[in-house]
């Protein structure tokens, strides 16, 4: 056999024995491309520029639903899989030669809106769906001009990120967080919090436990609905600090609302200061403080 192959069959050994824990990353000379300059740009989101600087004019995408060709027809994949839906890349074997690489990766799928249709399974905000992927890419002049890829079913064989922290994947999954709690999903919005995670609200005191925080808002939503709107926010891996508005808007009259008495249809403005505390990876404290007065638009 070519020493050129041996380093592939090594990588399609280690897979097919799930033996895989960490990143590994070896190959024959230099990358024909950054790989994870790719991987970087990839989690960013930025489609478009990801296709204009890692693929040829005449690219294809080979998988097992069809053939998307070139920048035209891999932007409109892209721009329909990634409807609401972020994807994160993370590899965990890696290996290359002149003209190739090929990964092992742990793909995350990150819904902020509900996506029924979706490839890999019905999704809602605030879910997060992970499915093993193999690539393949063949690398001519620095670009990728043939991506093929196979998936195993969801959630088979994967590695699973902490939920919330500072990399790219967890900054989308807070985002999803948010719409989930926005859509009234207590049942994903919860799966972001420890069992004793700690709301402390000023209008209305400390909330202890996961279900006391999700029987006081499933309560609030019957009448009046609150939408998170990030106006500027900071993660690390140990809290997410937030300037958020919370827009309250009537389902129903609700002339005892804790902001200010508010009939069917109507909405108030809340600027306030929101301090997540995180605890591998979920959130385990939440401060909030209101940073002006409420308005009405």
């Amino acid at each position: 056999m070519s020493n050129r192959f041996k380093p592939f069959l090594m990588l399609l050994l280690v897979a097919a024995m799930g033996s895989a824990q960490a990143e590994s990353w070896q190959g024959t000379g230099p990358m024909p491309l950054d790989y994870r300059a790719y991987i970087r740009d990839f989690n960013t989101g930025d489609d478009r520029g990801l296709v204009e600087k890692y693929f040829t004019p005449d690219t294809q995408m080979i998988t097992g639903s069809g053939v998307r060709s070139g920048h035209k027809g891999l932007n409109e994949f892209l721009a329909d899989a990634h409807n609401g839906v972020r994807e994160i890349i993370r590899p965990q074997v890696v290996m290359w030669d002149a003209d190739h690489i090929f990964a092992e990766i742990d793909m995350d799928f990150v819904a902020s809106k509900a996506r029924p249709d979706f490839v890999f399974g019905p999704m809602q905000a605030g879910d997060i769906r992970t499915v093993k992927f193999f690539a393949q890419y063949t690398v001519v002049n620095g670009k990728v001009k043939t991506l093929k890829t196979m998936t195993w079913p969801a959630e088979k064989g994967v590695t699973k990120a902490p939920r919330l922290g500072d990399a790219a994947g967890q900054r989308a999954s807070f985002l999803a967080y948010t719409r989930a709690f926005s859509s009234g999903l207590p049942e994903k919005y919860s799966a972001f919090y420890t069992d004793d995670v700690k709301l402390t609200l000023s209008s209305v005191g400390v909330l202890n436990g996961k279900q006391a925080i999700v029987d006081f808002y499933t309560k609030m939503f019957r009448t009046v609905r609150e939408d998170l709107e990030i106006r500027q926010i900071v993660f690390d891996d140990h809290a997410i600090v937030g300037d958020f508005t919370s827009v309250f808007t009537a389902v129903g009259d609700a002339p005892d609302f804790v902001v200010a008495p508010l009939k069917k249809g109507e909405s108030i403005r809340v600027p306030v200061f929101v301090y997540y505390t995180l605890r591998d990876g979920l959130i385990s404290e939440i401060r909030v403080a209101r940073s002006g007065a409420p308005t009405r638009p």
